[in-house]
């Protein structure tokens, strides 16, 4: 009789499924709501469509009320699943913000109950949550949440996701790239720089590499035009101001340049950021320092510098702005900028009418 050899030990295994939220929010600004009331019951302003857990989702706001029982007392606010989805689970936050600067915004959250009622299921595109009766209209519209004719909505969709997750048990934080701040100080301190520009008689040092890498226009100065010793280039078409943010004689040299700045660090310095605001004025948009940036990216082939400008002009598109936003695009090139103008001009034919900017808007698109 035979004795059975023991069975081999089986080292135990584990897994673990961790359920929680992906989490983005969106601000929707309602400008012009005292034109917006009177449009019916059941009728509603739609938010753009924004990305959250990977469904769309957008804001409705109804100025007269979702449903006819409540008779136009009440503003209605929901959020609504804008993309093709089954059995969604959220959890939800709309916050109407008080404008007058004390903070007391009017909070409803989903994801405070969410103990005790759990998340909320959306079983198909264009399935809702949100409030009928979210603020009486007459207390609204006497309160410090509309300013300026304008109102301001936050909305937080949580998306519950599970999924089976074993790196958390063991995790090595990566801090962020710190690649631009190592380029932005030997810019800063010019070490190692192997050519000067000349801008309007101020001198701009810089090194062929790093220039040569991030511009094919200065890659083929450096390598094919410019000569081995030539160590100066005369730059004559550019203001010294689109060269170097705040450009001054009396303005110490180490402000940087806002073409260097970025080719060095791959960001706006923040003057170029407060610049690029509030210019929706038609006649001095085209002389403000982000379309003059505009232009120079457009000249060296910075294409991301290029989208950042054309970023900054896009939110200063109105009906008074779109003509001369759009005769920019066309000219430097800024073909996603273009696309939005027209976009936009063609939502807002009505107003255009009745402005003279759209006798240049016709032009531009005729030369398109």
């Amino acid at each position: 009789m035979s004795s059975s050899s023991p069975s081999p030990l089986v080292s135990p295994t584990s897994s673990r499924s961790v359920t929680e939220t992906v989490n983005g929010s969106h601000k929707f600004v309602i400008q012009g709501y005292s034109l917006a009331k009177g449009m019916g019951i059941g009728k509603h302003i739609a938010s753009d469509n924004f990305t959250v857990g990977g469904y769309q989702w957008a804001i409705y706001f109804y100025p007269d009320g979702k449903n006819p029982e409540d008779n136009s007392t009440y503003v209605s606010v929901f959020i609504a699943l804008a993309s093709e989805g089954t059995d969604v689970r959220a959890l939800f936050e709309l916050t109407l913000v008080d404008q007058s600067g004390k903070g007391k915004h009017k909070v409803h959250s989903h994801f405070d109950r969410s103990l005790e009622s759990g998340p909320y299921t959306l079983k198909y595109r264009g399935s809702m949550w949100g409030y009928k009766r979210f603020f009486r209209r007459a207390l609204l519209e006497t309160s410090d949440y509309l300013k300026d004719d304008c109102l301001k909505i936050n909305c937080t969709v949580g998306v519950v996701v599970s999924a089976i997750d074993c790196s958390r048990l063991h995790s090595i934080q990566v801090p962020e790239s710190d690649i631009g701040e190592h380029f932005g100080m030997l810019l800063e301190n010019m070490e190692c720089s192997d050519v000067t520009f000349d801008v309007a008689g101020e001198k701009f040092h810089a090194h062929k590499l790093v220039l040569a890498a991030r511009s094919p226009i200065f890659r083929s100065k450096f390598f094919e035009v410019l000569e081995e010793d030539k160590q100066e280039i005369v730059i004559s078409d550019l203001e010294p101001k689109v060269f170097k943010v705040n450009s001054s004689l009396i303005v110490p040299i180490v402000l940087h340049e806002a073409i260097l700045h970025f080719i060095y660090r791959d960001s706006l310095t923040e003057d170029v950021d407060v610049a690029g605001s509030g210019s929706s004025c038609m006649s001095s948009v085209s002389d403000t320092l982000v379309a003059k940036l505009l232009a120079a990216a457009d000249r060296y082939g910075l294409e991301r510098l290029r989208l950042m400008c054309e970023s900054h002009l896009c939110k200063d598109i109105s009906v008074n702005s779109v003509a001369k936003i759009l005769a920019l695009a066309d000219q430097y090139h800024a073909t996603e900028l273009k696309a939005v103008c027209l976009k936009f001009a063609a939502e807002n034919l009505a107003g255009l009418f009745s402005i003279s900017s759209y006798i240049s808007l016709t032009i531009c698109e005729k030369k398109s």
